[in-house]
Parts: structure tokens; C-alpha cells; sequence
């Protein structure tokens, strides 16, 4: 029986190196390599030419001269998307710089497109405004020409739907192939001497939409208490900045990224707290990996980690919010909310379990016809035709009558 052909798009590529897209490719085709024939599509900008292979578990690897990132994304979602519908059944697009393009395969081929919007991208201060305006568009298209488009957070959901009227689908990240109860070796200890006492620890992108300046200038005015911040520092001016203004901090440890899992997580792993200050997207995948290790969270106050945190953190907003947590939290509080974040995402944030739910939508895509509205049926249908039917349950029109609905 032949596999379902299916390429992965809009990544770095495999074997991952950085970042959730990357991640959730990895695990997908670990997953599901047995059930589809995938092929992903790499940055050979990413990768020397010894690490270049043609296959990765089982996937075909597929290398284009743009980076995946940035405004390089475009033509590099462009030109995958194009070679995947010649060697594709499904098109698993991660992003919507290439979504321009969509219209067209929606017109002139049957391949069945599943897209995940990232987030509100176009909302990120990072982007100027001309490419904000685009990505703005861009998001537009993916929802309108994809068969499935899919938020990776409830909260995400609820955008799409007051904006573009139809159902996404919520899949969110794994967080279980976090490495966990690492304990310390003297030689780790002699390198990272921080592991010998308590600290916090947050990892992720340097910038602005990650609050790392006011994490950074929290701590910077709490002597007694450490904070570890890994993240690529070099890649933006904010980062260079930020650096150079508070790496003389005894207290605060801003360290490059750390690509080995075991390295990243033996630190992670043994902080007393994550601080997590993303302020954009959805469900990140550094928080919920810092759940999965049992660390109790403080995160930003924004409604897409209330929601991958259920409400069971702590949360802050600004500068004050923060010092005012860190100052009245309590030992017990800190160990009670480590046991809610670990018990939610060995519920929810499992690579089989996402896994799963991606290959119900690769195969729903074969039999959906369209996109599911917010609104019934019924709303669409004349007032006067309604009126014959009004007994019973449908005394009430303003019910399924949108001119009747408030806004």
C-alpha cells in the first residue's frame, strides 16, 4: 500500500538544531515515519555540506540556498511549497511567509494544504511595518486557502475565529523528550558554577517581544537572587544591547544558546523558578518544556500562557508586577505550583499525543469540504423563512439571526 506523501515546510530542517517548528518536525516524522513518506524541506545555510544527508529517520531531506527566517522565509517557502507539488499529497506548512502562494495551488491542484499560523506573527515588534503588513496578509491567505489551519493555543483559536469566522484546530507542542532529574557533576558545576545554589532561568529568542530588558533590569536591582538567561544575544542589536548593559551583574548570567539537550536541561532542570516573558504567540515551546521538567513558573500575564499554564502559575505584567512576585512567594508556593505545571503537561504536552492529532488531520483533509464557521447553518437563513418554523425552540430568532446578534 502506498504511503500518503507528505512535506514538511517552513522549517530550518532536520536533524533540529534550534526552535519549536524544528522540534515538531523531528518528533512528527519519529512518530509517523511507519504511516507517511515525508519529505522536509532544510536551509542549506544551516548545515555544512558534512552534515547535509539525503534522508533523517526515514524522511527525505530537501536543501534550498535561503535562510528560514526573516525575509530570506519568503522565497524559501516559495520555492519548497513549488517543489512539493511535485513529489507531495499533503502540504504541512509551518509559518505563512509562503502563503502568497496559496490561492494559486487551491486553483490549479488538488494537494491538501494544513497550515500552522505561528502565532499572531505579524503582531511581533520585531518586524518593520511593511513586513508587518505583509505577514498581516499573509495570515489572511493561510486561513482562507488552507484545508486546516491550526493554532498551536486556545487563545490563538479565539483570534482566528472573531477575525476570520471559521474553526482552527488547537495542537499544541511535546515537552517529553526534555531530559529530566539531571543532577550536577563537579565538572558541570566547575563550568556552570550557578548550579551549586538557586536560581532562576529563562531561554529563549533576545527580543523585545520576550521582555527580556525587564526581566533583566529586575534582577539587576534583587542582588541576592541569580538569574540565568540563555539566548542568542548576537543576532540583534536589543540583544547586543541588553548584554552589554547588564552582563556586569554578578547576579545574572546571560549565556549563548546551548544547542545539547542534556546541557540545556541539566540547567533548566535544576533552577528553583522559569521566568517566562513572552508577550506574542501561542504556546511556546520553552514553557512548556520548563513545565514538563517540574519547574514552577512565573510568565507573563498574557492570555496565551494563562492558557498553556491554565491559570496556575504566576503571572506579571511589567517591571513592578515581577518584583513584587519574586519578593512575596513563598518555598510552598513555589513547590505546589511545580506540581501543577508537571501534572498538565504529562497530560497535555506529549509527542504521541500531538503526533496523533496531526495524522487525524492529514487524513481529514481527504474528506473535508470546507471550513467549519463559527456561526450554524441556521444564522444564514432568511428571518421570514425562520418565522414559518416558529414554535418550540425557535420562538427566540435573535438566536440563529446574525442581524440580530450585538456586538
Amino acid at each position: 500500500m502506498m504511503k500518503t506523501k507528505v512535506a514538511i515546510i517552513g522549517t530550518v530542517g532536520l536533524p533540529a538544531k534550534y526552535g519549536g517548528f524544528e522540534t515538531l518536525a523531528a518528533h512528527l516524522v519519529e512518530e509517523l515515519a511507519d504511516t507517511y513518506d515525508f519529505t522536509v524541506y532544510c536551509s542549506s545555510k544551516k548545515y555544512t555540506k558534512e552534515e547535509r544527508t539525503e534522508s533523517w529517520k526515514g524522511a527525505k531531506l530537501k536543501y534550498l540556498p535561503f535562510d528560514a527566517n526573516g525575509i530570506q522565509s519568503i522565497p524559501y517557502d516559495t520555492l519548497s511549497i513549488l517543489h512539493a507539488l511535485f513529489c507531495s499529497d499533503v502540504l504541512l506548512i509551518l509559518g505563512v511567509a509562503g502563503a502568497w502562494l496559496l490561492p494559486f495551488v487551491r486553483l490549479f491542484t488538488r494537494k491538501k494544504i494544513i497550515i500552522s499560523i505561528d502565532g499572531i506573527e505579524w503582531k511581533r515588534d520585531k518586524w518593520s511595518l511593511p513586513a508587518k503588513l505583509y505577514l498581516w496578509w499573509a495570515e489572511k491567505l493561510a486561513v482562507r486557502f488552507s484545508h486546516i489551519d491550526i493554532s498551536d493555543n486556545e487563545s490563538i483559536q479565539d483570534y482566528t475565529s472573531l477575525r476570520y469566522k471559521t474553526i482552527s484546530r488547537v495542537i499544541e507542542y511535546g515537552a517529553d523528550h526534555t531530559k529530566v532529574n539531571l543532577i550536577p557533576t563537579p565538572e558541570n558545576i566547575e563550568k556552570y558554577p550557578f548550579l551549586s545554589g538557586e536560581y532562576a532561568v529563562k531561554v529563549c529568542r533576545i527580543e523585545p517581544e520576550n521582555n527580556v530588558h525587564t526581566i533583566v533590569k529586575v534582577f539587576s536591582e534583587l542582588p541576592d537572587r541569580t538569574l540565568v538567561l540563555v539566548g542568542n544575544w548576537k543576532n540583534s542589536q536589543y540583544g547586543i544591547d541588553v548584554k552589554h548593559q547588564y552582563s556586569g551583574f554578578k547576579n545574572i548570567h546571560l549565556l549563548d544558546p546551548i544547542y545539547d539537550q542534556e546541557t540545556i536541561d541539566l540547567i533548566r532542570g535544576n533552577a528553583s523558578v522559569y521566568i517566562h516573558g513572552h508577550s506574542a504567540g501561542g504556546t511556546n515551546p520553552s514553557l512548556v518544556e520548563a513545565m514538563f521538567l517540574g519547574l514552577p513558573i512565573i510568565s507573563n500575564g498574557v492570555s496565551y500562557n494563562r492558557t498553556t499554564t491554565e491559570h496556575q502559575a504566576f503571572y506579571f505584567s511589567n517591571e513592578e508586577d515581577l518584583k513584587n512576585v519574586l519578593n512575596e512567594i513563598t518555598k510552598e508556593d513555589l513547590r505546589n505550583c511545580a506540581v501543577q505545571m508537571k501534572k498538565i503537561a504529562e497530560r497535555r504536552y506529549t509527542w504521541k499525543k500531538i503526533a496523533k492529532k496531526y495524522s487525524q488531520l492529514i487524513e481529514e483533509t481527504f474528506t473535508i469540504n470546507k471550513k467549519t464557521n463559527v456561526y450554524p447553518v441556521i444564522s444564514k437563513l432568511d428571518k421570514k423563512t425562520l418565522e414559518k418554523y416558529h414554535v418550540g425552540h425557535l420562538k427566540n430568532l435573535q438566536l440563529f439571526n446574525n442581524s440580530n446578534k450585538t456586538a
